[in-house]
């Protein structure tokens, strides 16, 4: 026992590499090693010599793997201080810029429409996007045969045998929110609405979710003069240059007189370029609000009258950064981002204005 100790654990410590700790493990202790056939012969002993040799050999045999690992790791260490002597690195040196995350292009651009109407002194108001028939459709003033109340153009929530609940539906504008708004703060009031809208379309700028925003402004005193200005200042605003708007009159259930807005813009090669050229772009529609739309939302329009309008921001967005496909706003990866330019660090808030 002495004699295979003091050959394994000198050869052990003179080993070289891990190659020549490998060899000396199989001589050993491997399958066919030294110790290995020594443990067999414990079986052809008596019992009062493997009572002394069996402890004798597995201590032998815990001893030499031991020194094997140490030793083992005692040529790792080396090799890595030998590497080290040979490399060099300034930690001072500033770390490589990592790309970030960015909030999504219809995120942002929502961000940007609510900070400008927030300047002229709009506030936000949100509501349930499950909505009732009643507020979807009936309190805005749109009749049960109106082509907009079909099942072929609106998502309605499924019915179980026995239910006799109002029908559903998925709101097919933010139009509802200006009834309740109305109902809980009545007038004077002046509202957005953004938030998601439903209806069953799928082209190329059309999806069956969607995103609005909706203006609502009521006082004693408004016109659509007033309108017309609120829409001009935030286009400006918002696409950054001058931008005519012209009015044509047009028909909406819940608005009386009913206008269509176009705004000035040229185009190009293809491209649309706003606030420039002799071309018009339908963008929204507006108008004053009806009586019975007023009433609806519990305010009297003998002594109240106000102005609405509404808009698809995803289209707004397109419009403002030449994305040609709406539907490239839910299938989009980093790389559609970043071609349409919304870098990576791009991540405007309320509080810090929207940056590009």
């Amino acid at each position: 026992m002495d004699e295979l100790r003091g050959k394994y654990i000198e050869a052990i410590a003179e080993a070289a590499d891990e190659a020549a700790l490998e060899e000396l493990r199989l001589a050993a202790v491997g399958k066919k090693g030294e110790v290995s056939l020594k443990m067999r012969e414990l079986g052809k002993m008596s019992p009062e010599e493997r009572q002394v040799a069996g402890p004798a050999l597995n201590a032998l045999k815990d001893e030499i793997n031991t020194a094997l690992t140490a030793r083992k790791v005692a040529l790792a260490d080396a090799a890595l201080d030998e590497r080290l002597k040979t490399e060099w690195l300034d930690v001072t040196l500033p770390s490589r810029p990592r790309r970030q995350g960015t909030i999504h292009p219809v995120s942002q651009v929502t961000e940007e429409v609510t900070a400008i109407f927030a300047d002229m002194g709009f506030a936000v108001a949100e509501g349930p996007q499950i909505e009732t028939d009643w507020y979807n459709f009936d309190a805005l003033n749109i009749p049960g045969h109106h082509p907009a109340r079909a099942e072929m153009d609106t998502f309605y929530m499924a019915r179980g045998e026995g239910d006799n609940r109002p029908p559903h539906v998925l709101r097919t504008h933010t139009s509802p929110v200006q009834i309740r708004s109305m109902e809980a703060g009545g007038a004077p009031t002046r509202i957005i609405c953004p938030g998601r809208v439903y209806r069953a379309d799928y082209d190329q700028t059309h999806t069956p979710m969607f995103h609005q925003v909706e203006g609502l402004a009521i006082d004693r005193d408004i016109s659509m003069a007033n309108l017309k200005w609120v829409l001009e200042e935030f286009f400006t605003a918002y696409f950054g240059t001058n931008v005519k708007t012209r009015f044509r009159a047009s028909h909406f259930p819940f608005t009386e007189p009913s206008a269509e807005v176009d705004i000035q813009c040229s185009f190009e090669g293809g491209t649309v370029k706003v606030g420039e050229g002799d071309d018009w772009l339908e963008v929204l529609g507006s108008g004053m609000v009806h009586p019975d739309v007023l009433r609806a939302g519990k305010i009297d329009p003998d002594e109240w009258q106000g102005f609405a309008f509404g808009m698809g921001i995803d289209r707004i967005a397109m419009l403002k950064y030449g994305i040609p496909d709406l539907r490239a706003f839910f299938e989009s990866d980093l790389r559609w981002l970043r071609h349409y330019g919304f870098a990576a660090l791009d991540v405007p808030t309320l509080h810090a204005g929207v940056s590009r």
